[in-house]
């Protein structure tokens, strides 16, 4: 069974007038997940060095759960590229699942002067 990274059930500070969740907000999420990730392989200070490409595929609403699921893509002498995909559970009983997006993040280990340092 496949787990997420991490899960958080959206709550109503986060939403925009529309009522959907910030884009934001689900941006900062899916970074926090790569850093965990990016932790697990490696123990080590990370910083974001790229995010590629978010194309969001549906809102998120007040309420819903939302999962971060990761793979790594690839691992560098500095670098961990991840796979973040960010799936939605909705609904009573929350049966509806529905993809939101998914994006490649490039973490980078760095010293404790936020110099590249191998992992």
């Amino acid at each position: 069974m496949r787990e997420p990274m991490i899960r958080v059930v959206m709550l109503p500070k986060d939403t925009n007038a529309l009522g959907h969740i910030f884009g934001g907000v689900i941006l900062s999420y899916l970074d926090l997940a790569a850093g965990v990730h990016a932790q697990q392989i490696a123990p080590h200070k990370y910083v974001t060095k790229v995010l590629r490409e978010v194309d969001f595929i549906a809102p998120v609403h007040v309420g819903d759960t939302v999962s971060y699921y990761t793979e790594t893509v690839t691992k560098g002498t500095t670098s961990i590229t991840i796979k973040v995909s960010v799936e939605a559970i909705r609904g009573i009983g929350q049966q509806q699942t529905c993809k939101v997006t998914e994006a490649e993040i490039v973490m980078v280990a760095v010293d404790d002067n936020g110099a590249p340092k191998p992992i």
